[in-house]
């Protein structure tokens, strides 16, 4: 199960420069020579995989309520892009396997992040990894799949054991040492404000790869580089790669 985890991972695509979760997004980060990217997938009420963050459509397109309560069709007829720039006006919320295929003809690698809404996190879990392993293409290294929620993990460990794994942490519990081993993980991600030197180190004991969450900035970017970080996610990933 090999990682090989690049110096820096586009964060929702590139989310700086284009609106995230989007094809545009993973496109611009293609042409800005990043060779990873991450995004959030997400159910709508019929049970079909996005590419989404908030629970709510209000933040990141033209339309408003819960993410939930929206049929796939409905989510597809939203404006997605007009939000961050007059230049994305029209661009769509897209699908999991239509991100999934333009990664794939990129030849970029995707961190998939399950993003459950409340209450749905075994039934969203399922539904991402069975659509991801229909989609992508056995010849290709597989995805990383992240979540912070370890009931998604559980179901990533079981129907993907195959595909790396990592949990993901605003703030690191006690007990992330026996978390990450029982889910069979690879990878330690939490926010780069709540790692330090010695954890970093002792993930990597653990054998765990790290990585930090959001960085924007190349001093921060090189700091958290000298404690022996794996892989950064930016927002701007095109302004971390000096400091690699």
């Amino acid at each position: 199960m090999s990682l090989n985890l690049p110096d820096v991972i586009g964060h929702r695509g590139a989310a700086g420069h284009a609106p995230e979760n989007t094809l545009a997004g993973i496109r611009r980060a293609r042409a800005l020579g990043i060779g990873w990217v991450e995004f959030d997938a997400k159910l709508t009420a019929d049970g079909r995989c996005i590419l989404f963050h908030d629970e709510t459509l209000d933040r990141t397109t033209d339309g408003a309520g819960r993410v939930a309560a929206l049929t796939a069709a409905e989510v597809a007829r939203l404006d997605a892009g007009s939000w961050f720039g007059a230049d994305f006006a029209g661009e769509r919320v897209p699908g999991l396997a239509q991100a999934l295929a333009t990664v794939t003809e990129l030849g970029l690698r995707p961190d998939i992040e399950i993003k459950a809404c409340p209450g749905r996190e075994t039934e969203t879990a399922r539904a991402v990894i069975a659509e991801a392993r229909a989609s992508w293409p056995g010849s290709a290294p597989p995805p990383l799949i992240t979540s912070f929620k370890s009931e998604c993990m559980a179901v990533a460990r079981d129907a993907a054991p195959d595909w790396p794994r990592g949990m993901l942490y605003f703030d690191l519990p006690i007990d992330w040492r026996a978390e990450t081993e029982r889910l069979g993980c690879q990878v330690l991600g939490c926010l780069h404000r709540r790692l330090s030197r010695g954890i970093v180190a002792e993930a990597t004991r653990r054998g765990l790869a790290t990585i930090a969450f959001t960085i924007n900035d190349p001093a921060q970017a090189a700091a958290v580089r000298n404690w022996g970080v794996d892989a950064i996610v930016s927002d701007y990933p095109d302004r971390l790669r000096v400091v690699s």
